[in-house]
């Protein structure tokens, strides 16, 4: 008997996959919560229910469900205000989220306020009827979907912490001036170019160059920047690629002259967030950072790295050259003993 049709409903398929909050933690859960899969359950729903026509598909692979800052989710949301959707659906809760509150808030208050029915398959919830009891229970599933998103992440910062404190390192960005090791990726080496490019930005501020004057001087030797540095070299980077190769930023030089890596050392820790859902990178105290001496090659001399650091805490005056010198803010007035600039 064929089905009776209502109303037409105009639906999203919303797919998530992340590695962050435990998605990934079993072949059988990887195989489960797949994008493919999730994307022929949800197919084989609509061809049992013509009453929904798709309209667009969005999917955030590689996405945690600890917040709903995802490009295609906000993509997906843009759709639904302006009215082409009125129908989102997902495998189980936990594809959309795993934050109970927030994913509270849009099921119970945002979603019914803009006509939105919403579907999640595997879990028999259906807000298109609000009578049903299994629309009782999402509340609890949301918080259980929460609660393994906690308890996933804070064993992954368990082992994190623990790596970090062994002294392997951390950070997947391996510093402007360095490449992996192909026998030994964890382990860094020297890249010539880059490294003396390094050197000499560390050279133009020993002899009183602010990080501006710096930028300008590489921007007009036509040095490449590290971005497009590594584009050329054919390493990946999450920076766009820049319109201008040699478009130093005074930003880029700062990161730079405050990298400790530089002196041949790992530096663990550098920076914390307050929990899965605050992704806000915090930096931490030195005194907090775990740092291993003589890990690999150094580039820059610890006394110049250190002098570096103590001169760009000074405040620095231009002389009419247009340069600052190295001595100023360390020394003093004989008379009124105030920092002479």
């Amino acid at each position: 008997m064929q089905k009776s049709i209502d109303k037409i409903y105009y639906a999203a398929i919303y797919l998530r996959l992340s590695k962050e909050d435990g998605d990934l933690s079993s072949g059988e859960k990887k195989e489960s919560n797949s994008i493919a899969n999730q994307r022929k359950l949800i197919e084989d729903y609509l061809s049992r229910n013509p009453e929904i026509t798709l309209v667009q598909e969005f999917c955030d692979d590689g996405y945690t469900g600890a917040n709903f800052d995802r490009p295609d989710f906000q993509r997906m949301m843009e759709q639904v205000k302006t009215g082409k959707i009125n129908c989102i659906i997902v495998k189980d809760l936990s594809r959309f989220g795993r934050d109970y509150i927030d994913s509270g808030r849009y099921i119970e208050k945002i979603f019914p306020s803009l006509g939105i029915r919403f579907i999640a398959i595997n879990d028999n919830y259906d807000t298109i009827d609000p009578n049903r009891v299994d629309n009782d229970f999402a509340g609890i599933k949301n918080w259980f979907n929460e609660f393994y998103a906690r308890d996933t992440s804070r064993k992954i910062r368990a082992v994190q912490k623990a790596k970090g404190e062994r002294g392997v390192p951390l950070t997947t960005n391996v510093p402007y001036g360095y490449v992996k090791d192909l026998e030994n990726p964890r382990r860094w080496v020297v890249d010539p170019v880059a490294a003396d490019v390094v050197k000499r930005i560390f050279d133009l501020c020993m002899k009183g160059r602010g990080p501006m004057q710096i930028a300008n001087q590489l921007k007009a030797d036509k040095v490449l920047t590290p971005s497009a540095y590594r584009a050329l070299q054919g390493i990946k980077t999450p920076n766009k690629k820049p319109e201008d190769p040699c478009d130093w930023h005074s930003s880029t030089v700062v990161a730079i002259l405050e990298r400790r890596e530089y002196t041949g050392c790992t530096v663990n820790f550098k920076t914390y967030t307050n929990s899965i859902w605050d992704k806000k990178q915090r930096d931490n105290p030195l005194e907090k950072q775990a740092i291993f001496p003589n890990t690999h090659e150094a580039i820059i001399e610890e006394a110049v790295f250190e002098k570096v650091q103590q001169v760009r805490q000074q405040r620095h005056r231009k002389t009419r050259t247009g340069r600052s010198s190295i001595f100023s803010g360390l020394v003093y007035c004989a008379d009124c003993g105030e920092k002479l600039y």
